[in-house]
């Protein structure tokens, strides 16, 4: 929220300065009213007549600066804002409100359409400090980029040139400079104004819009599969496709995230270089033009998608920031090396005030000296003796004094040379922030090339890992019908035990059964038997004559008694 506080703070200030026509830094209530409820329309955030009446109400204060109208903007405005608003809208409506005034009335070679695009990209660029400016390596930056869209070459001398003719008391430029600067074409000299147009247009698009790539291509339809020809544009988290290219046709989108994925597809139906976009409920056939297209489409769609899975900004976005951390952290430099040169030049100055001190005492000494020569001289017949001696002395005074001189003089080259050396480590370390420049450069593509193989990298993983995962799979369905398997075989040999069992209580109950049946079959034969000798006790006394044991022989006779003598 942090950011887009900024962001609407530098558009509002451009209004705001609009407002004050007598510079004085404070606009009128009445403007200030006027500019609260516009604001307050465009960026879709409910009005409070109250609180505006309340806070700009008539006193004796008079008109209000931009201090005292910041707290009304945070606490009534800004602080309720929702990032849905229509901000080329907002931006547009403040533009207004600045561009009669400001801008040069010299024949420029951009419209004022081109004109307003360069003013929005001027506010995204400028650094975060009032009155905005945009320092000479954001200008170096955007004019680059204009030129790559217009198919040009970079003139880097023309621009060096332009750095050393720029106004030292200023750290860069306003933005009707820049407008006057792109537009008087000093560094597009060759192009048409509709290729400068197209350049600005492109140029907007991808740092205010962030679009990320945009062109035709064909489309397959989901119900009546047939290929039509749509405008794409990709931004960070969606792709939109249109009728045609003026945007004025929406026929959908192709919402993004971390589960997407694209796929390339062989040729089929008479379509070549197509390509698959994979979302979570629908997927995409698209054919491009042209291999080189195919390709450009795909990574620029895996780089967003890869963007999202790490929830890092728009390229141009952390670009931006990142050199803003480098001019930091060359200011930082630059302030302590101009330390250190001040401190420098005070220990010189210093210096220098002790050479002076022993000069002017060596012009005393030189001018006492002079004095007591003269009495010398007006004394010599009385004094000769006392003369000599002190004439000695002064001798060695003088000696001393030389000795002295020539021990400053080798101090002051001594420092002189210390004061060279360090200019010389100065320009060392000024070609060693250049190497480092390089370097970063150079670690940056490096760390592209590495980002590019660690996704192919992670890629390679996920497909493992899904083999992985289905073997497993395979590996635990074989385990539940091996599992299948053993219950039943316990089952049935639970059962045949259960029938062996049941078999071998029959045989017991069988051989129970024959023994109750041979039983029965024992005692109605003993019955019979007796029935039998009942028969033959009673024949006895009839039949005297036969042998001596008929009945038995009649009884064994008898099927029932062989069994029952067995």
């Amino acid at each position: 929220m942090g950011g887009l506080k900024d962001e609407l703070l530098k558009a509002i200030w451009h209004a705001f300065t609009a407002l004050d026509l007598d510079h004085s830094g404070k606009v009128s209530k009445s403007q200030l009213k006027v500019l609260s409820h516009n604001l307050c329309t465009v960026l879709k955030v409910p009005h409070d007549p109250v609180a505006l009446e309340e806070h700009f109400r008539d006193d004796d204060e008079g008109p209000v600066s931009n201090q005292g109208y910041m707290p009304y903007l945070n606490k009534f405005i800004l602080e309720k804002v929702q990032d849905n608003f229509d901000k080329i809208e907002f931006n547009r409506m403040c533009w207004t409100l600045c561009v009669k005034k400001n801008l040069t009335k010299s024949p420029l070679l951009i419209t004022e359409e081109d004109a307003f695009k360069v003013w929005v990209i001027f506010n995204f660029l400028s650094e975060d400090k009032y009155p905005l400016i945009i320092v000479p390596e954001e200008i170096e930056y955007l004019l680059k980029k204009l030129t790559e869209a217009m198919g040009g070459g970079w003139q880097q001398e023309q621009f060096e040139h332009y750095k050393i003719n720029f106004d030292d008391s200023k750290d860069g430029l306003s933005v009707w400079e820049l407008i006057e600067l792109i537009g008087n074409g000093q560094f597009s000299k060759g192009m048409d104004r509709q290729t400068v147009s197209m350049a600005i247009n492109e140029v907007f698009n991808e740092l205010i819009l962030d679009v990320l790539k945009q062109g035709y291509m064909m489309k397959k339809g989901h119900r009546r599969k047939n290929w039509t020809e749509r405008w794409f544009v990709l931004k960070p988290n969606i792709i939109s496709y249109y009728v045609g290219e003026d945007l004025k046709d929406k026929k959908g989108d192709i919402l993004l995230d971390e589960n997407c994925c694209v796929e390339s597809l062989p040729d089929k139906d008479g379509k070549k270089c197509l390509f698959l976009i994979k979302c979570f409920d629908k997927t995409f056939e698209i054919s491009a033009s042209d291999k080189k297209k195919k390709q450009e489409w795909i990574q620029a769609i895996h780089s967003t998608i890869h963007l999202l899975k790490l929830g890092s900004s728009p390229p141009h976005k952390e670009a931006r920031q990142r050199r803003k951390e480098l001019r930091k952290k060359l200011l930082a430099e630059q302030e302590e090396l101009e330390r250190q040169m001040k401190e420098l030049q005070t220990a010189n100055e210093n210096k220098q005030q002790e050479l002076e001190t022993v000069r002017k005492k060596l012009e005393e000494a030189a001018s006492r000296a002079a004095e007591e020569e003269k009495k010398r001289l007006q004394t010599q017949v009385e004094l000769q003796a006392r003369f000599s001696t002190e004439l000695e002395r002064e001798k060695l005074i003088r000696q001393q004094m030389e000795e002295q001189v020539a021990q400053k003089s080798s101090e002051l080259e001594q420092y002189l040379q210390r004061v060279q050396e360090l200019e010389d480590m100065y320009l060392k370390l000024q070609e060693a922030l250049e190497d480092e420049r390089q370097a970063r450069q150079d670690e940056e593509t490096v760390r592209k090339l590495q980002a590019r193989l660690l996704e192919e990298e992670s890629s390679k993983r996920a497909e493992l890992e899904k083999w992985h995962l289905e073997q497993q799979q395979a590996i635990q369905t074989t385990e539940a019908e091996k599992q299948e398997l053993e219950n039943q075989r316990v089952l049935k040999e639970r059962a045949l035990q259960e029938a062996m069992e049941q078999l071998e209580q029959l045989e017991l109950e069988r051989k129970q059964a024959l023994e109750q049946y041979e039983g029965i079959t024992y005692e109605a034969v003993k019955k019979t038997l007796r029935i039998q000798e009942w028969h033959v006790h009673e024949a006895a006394p009839a039949s005297e004559t036969e042998a001596e044991h008929p009945g038995r022989e009649h009884i064994c006779s008898s099927p029932l008694l062989r069994i029952a003598v067995i």
